[in-house]
């Protein structure tokens, strides 16, 4: 009777090491070094919003033309408009509390492909603080970074997009009536 005892128990044992799940990853789009691009801007943001697809907690990349897979291992450590309202109010905050301008992003797409590229397409505009309409200046950048081939550099690789929007918008709100270049 031990024998199928200890066979019951390896089977057991067995079926449960397989079912053994990866961890869980979490990511951030806020670097580890806080906003280099703080020079005395401090810009409020609006609202962001970025495409639904995309829009989850799991990382989402594009496969091949026309695929995309969702990261079961690789999560943002909120959706991707909350990691890219925290990112950007880092970036754009000069610590100082004293708002001069304000800014509505809405993120066209927000592709991610391991070994190849991280690629922000966004058109956002930029008020100086109590202005009229008049005032309003709306822009667009695209911007994508090399990426290497693993999800920490696909990241990484995000991160440098959204520092590069930051300084964009920055330089909108202090030298006010044209974009920037979107290089």
């Amino acid at each position: 009777m031990a024998l199928p005892l200890k066979i019951t128990v390896l089977a057991a044992f067995v079926l449960l090491t397989a079912c053994r799940s990866d961890p869980i990853s979490f990511h951030t789009l806020t670097p580890a070094q806080p906003g280099a691009s703080r020079n005395g801007a401090d810009i409020a943001i609006e609202s962001i919003s970025v495409p639904p697809q995309v829009d989850r907690a799991q990382i989402v990349i594009r496969q091949g033309n026309s695929g995309v897979a969702i990261l079961e291992t690789d999560w943002w450590s909120a959706t991707l408009a909350d990691e890219l309202r925290g990112a950007l109010t880092d970036q754009l905050s000069s610590g100082v509390g004293q708002q001069r301008a304000s800014v509505r992003v809405d993120v066209q797409r927000f592709d991610s492909i391991p070994g190849q590229y991280a690629l922000i397409d966004v058109k956002w505009r930029v008020r100086p603080l109590g202005a009229a309409d008049a005032a309003l200046l709306t822009c667009r950048s695209v911007l994508q970074t090399p990426s290497g081939p693993s999800i920490e550099e696909l990241v990484t690789a995000q991160q440098n997009n959204v520092k590069r929007l930051a300084a964009q918008i920055t330089q909108a709100s202090m030298h006010a009536r044209n974009c920037p270049s979107s290089g």
